[in-house]
């Protein structure tokens, strides 16, 4: 059924309490509007600053009624015809006494017709003695033919305020434009659309950052997510040929949302690796491949010491991140987040979140990858280990020979240094056991010492500061070594 007819149903049942929480007002009134096209009732309008209004026909009456709560809920438990009466920002009356009383009269059909109460705000909580009569209803989301009408009625809009300057319009970008769009309503759909319109009066590829942005920051009102603004595209990781490859092969199923016969939508991965290899890197440049927008869950800002927050919380941000799909969602270390999940000394909060997030996990529909990215595998719960959970478990190893050499140039000119007078096959010998990270740092160690001595940076610089640092490789060699062991038989090589 469509949203109009899920409406029309519940008014043809006479359904005495309808509660519906947007902040989309004028769009509410017109599915009203067009309902009674399908049913006939009186319909009706009230605010705190307009008073009751008669809005079913050509104008719009104002009934001969003060405009406090009292007296609209006298004068509709009085009126003598069956009608809709739409209350805006009416909830805050509600804590009174006498005003859930009249209230109850209404609902109960007290020696008074069957009308049909609707409460519209933004968000409506209700006294327990009235919830049990409401029936919460959501607007259905503009669909893909309302968006891309919506984005052609902004550019209409501009070419008349701009003497007929027409929009300039790459189709391609559009399609993305009106894809991501999705899941909003039509007035914040339409805010976002003249904005990208009327700032430069075209409509291209590089409209797409500045839309996702504009999304997020519309969307995550719980400030559990952080968008990041600076992806690493995927063809700047060193390595990690095996991770690109997939990628490549699921990019168009997973943007376009329609997987081929007999498979499922790609749905997430877990990196699991040594630390400082680069997992965190791969994570942003994997939304840069599938070229979707990059968010950062933090499971430790969702927890909270008041009983079913962090819950609420964590619903909170999976919520979000699936209204700006298609998107990657990236839980660095989450085994921070997850590995006390078998100890009680929390209350047992930990577990109810693990129970939570796997629950979302096997359950969701929307365009939501996930890359999660590990170090210490022990510490993650079985549950979120088994087949299913993730598409594919890869393994980031250290660098090896090619690798790290590849590594010293990158870092190198990324300093703006000639790399024409470095032995770089022998710093990657002398680099045995580094990580990306542990091969930058002794990079910028040793233009620290270049500059002390005021002279550029050498070959023999380099190789003294390699040979002064301990890599996490022998500082820890039991532990990256149990490690790698797990995971020769367990996971797929990242490279």
């Amino acid at each position: 059924m469509t949203g109009l007819q899920d409406l029309v149903a519940l008014i043809r049942a006479d359904t005495p309490l309808i509660v519906i929480e947007t902040p989309d007002e004028p769009r509410v009134v017109e599915l009203f509007r067009q309902s009674l096209m399908h049913v006939w009732r009186a319909l009706f309008r009230w605010s705190i600053t307009e008073g009751l209004r008669r809005i079913d026909m050509d104008r719009e009456d104002a009934a001969d009624v003060a405009p406090d709560a009292s007296a609209t809920l006298q004068a509709i438990y009085r009126h003598d015809q069956r009608g809709v009466f739409l209350l805006l920002d009416f909830a805050p009356y509600l804590k009174y006494a006498g005003t859930q009383r009249q209230m109850r009269d209404i609902l109960q059909r007290r020696n008074c017709l069957p009308h049909v109460l609707v409460l519209v705000g933004n968000k409506v909580e209700l006294p327990s003695d009235l919830d049990t009569f409401a029936v919460r209803y959501r607007p259905h989301l503009p669909n893909s033919d309302a968006l891309l009408k919506l984005v052609k009625d902004e550019a209409a809009a501009y070419a008349r305020e701009h003497g007929g300057k027409r929009v300039e319009v790459d189709p391609e970008a559009v399609k993305q434009i009106v894809r991501n769009l999705r899941g909003l309503s039509e007035t914040d759909a339409r805010r976002i659309a003249r904005h990208l319109i009327f700032r430069d009066g075209v409509l291209g590829p590089e409209d797409l950052p500045e839309l996702a942005k504009l999304k997020f920051e519309l969307i995550n009102r719980s400030g559990h997510l952080h968008y990041e603004f600076d992806p690493v595209k995927l063809d700047h990781v060193i390595g990690a040929k095996r991770v690109k490859r997939w990628i490549e092969l699921r990019r168009a199923a997973f943007v376009e949302g329609h997987a081929p016969p007999g498979l499922d939508p790609p749905k997430g991965v877990l990196l699991l690796g040594v630390q400082g290899c680069g997992k965190s890197m791969l994570a942003k440049a994997i939304a840069a491949g599938f070229g979707v927008p990059l968010l950062r869950l933090d499971f430790g800002a969702l927890y909270n010491k008041y009983h079913g927050e962090t819950e609420k919380n964590l619903r909170e941000a999976l919520s979000s991140a699936e209204q700006l799909a298609p998107c990657v969602l990236w839980i660095d270390e989450i085994e921070k987040g997850l590995a006390s999940s078998g100890s009680g000394e929390d209350g047992g909060v930990s577990r109810r979140i693990l129970g939570s997030f796997l629950t979302w996990m096997a359950e969701r529909r929307a365009q939501v990858f996930m890359v999660a990215t590990a170090n210490q595998v022990h510490e993650l719960p079985a549950e979120l280990l088994r087949k299913g959970r993730f598409d594919e478990i890869f393994f980031v190893d250290l660098p090896d020979i090619g690798a790290r050499a590849e590594l010293f140039v990158q870092h190198l000119q990324r300093r703006n240094i000639d790399t024409a007078g470095f032995d770089l096959a022998a710093l990657a010998a002398a680099s045995e056991g580094f990580s990306g990270a542990e091969i930058e740092q002794a990079i910028v160690a040793a233009l620290y010492a270049a500059y002390a001595a005021t002279h550029p940076l050498s070959d023999f610089q380099l190789r003294a500061e390699l040979k002064n640092t301990r890599p996490l490789s022998v500082l820890m060699a039991e532990q990256v070594e149990a490690l790698r062991e797990w995971a020769s038989a367990r996971t797929a090589p990242a490279d």
